[in-house]
């Protein structure tokens, strides 16, 4: 018993020092883009698992090439069938409001509990929705490795080629998990650019992982430390202090991975009056990924 107890220690003790030593190590627990859950899904083919969706793939830099899904909203679903990708594109430009979706980490953009059942949600409004959905470098079928600065440039690269084909409608940011730091670094750098962006956040970006060892003595300052030397911040805190556009939040009480309480502080970190924040009850028990089980989602994103 005693012998276990101590191994179990030792392990426990040996992390932070790993990761101290091999700081890659950590880009890719955070990442997690390996693990490309569900395993047995075509991303070439999303007609297998959601109708009126197309696939492609754009180059946002040399030697990179993304992953993306584009679903339709319900008024142009009729006449879909058969259509090719050219089409779909050109139907951006319908006047229809458009959304990025930015998954999380393990995810792709077949990205079952927070993405599908959202989109039979929002799509199923009366004025619908285009929903673009990207693989990020090294994620799902996508090609390269990922980094922040990397996951930024790819959303940002989506948004622009989504602002030209979809002549001038709007376009709006949806980040969930990971995908909210990516939400908000994308959204500032747009800003800079002198656009206009909606966001919406379900959750702030952290890990359950990482909890296990808040207890432990400077474990948070040697993390920043480890981070810091593999560029990666996500710094939603210092991005919504200077983001004005409208901002929506969802966060529920019982989120298992990113603390309630941390979503209760992003919004007082924007002092702008166009950000709002939707909580939900633990007692409904949506937790990281289930807010989609909310019967008037719809309605409050529009």
């Amino acid at each position: 018993m005693k012998r276990g107890i101590s191994v179990l220690l030792t392990v426990y003790a040996s992390v932070p020092v790993i990761f101290y030593l091999f700081p890659w190590i950590l880009g890719h627990a955070i990442f997690a883009h390996l693990l490309r859950f569900p395993f047995f899904v075509d991303l070439g083919r999303p007609e297998d698992v959601l109708n009126h969706t197309c696939n492609f793939y754009l180059n946002t830099e040399e030697g990179i090439s993304v992953g993306v899904w584009h679903t339709l909203p319900a008024s142009q679903w009729e006449k879909s069938a058969r259509r090719s990708p050219e089409w779909y594109q050109e139907t951006l430009g319908d006047g229809t409001p458009v959304i990025i979706y930015l998954h999380g980490n393990v995810g792709t953009r077949w990205d079952k509990s927070s993405r599908i059942e959202t989109l039979e949600l929002i799509l199923m409004d009366a004025a619908g929705y285009h929903v673009l959905s990207l693989d990020y470098r090294g994620f799902g079928d996508s090609t390269g490795e990922p980094s922040e600065a990397g996951l930024t440039n790819d959303a940002l690269y989506l948004y622009h080629w989504v602002k030209k084909h979809s002549r001038g409608s709007l376009v709006c940011l949806w980040g969930h998990s990971l995908g909210s730091g990516v939400a908000t670094n994308a959204a500032v750098k747009i800003q800079e650019q002198g656009s206009d962006i909606a966001t919406y956040l379900c959750t702030n970006f952290f890990h359950l992982f990482f909890q296990m060892y808040r207890f432990l003595p400077g474990f948070e300052s040697l993390l920043w430390n480890v981070l810091e030397r593999i560029n990666i911040v996500f710094a939603n805190d210092k991005n919504l202090k200077t983001l004005t556009s409208p901002l929506l939040i969802l966060h529920s009480e019982d989120d298992n991975v990113v603390p309630y309480h941390m979503g209760l502080e992003v919004q007082k970190l924007s002092t702008d009056a166009h950000i709002d924040m939707i909580s939900y009850s633990a007692n409904l028990g949506f937790s990281h990924s289930n807010i989609y089980l909310d019967p008037n989602l719809s309605a409050a994103i529009r």
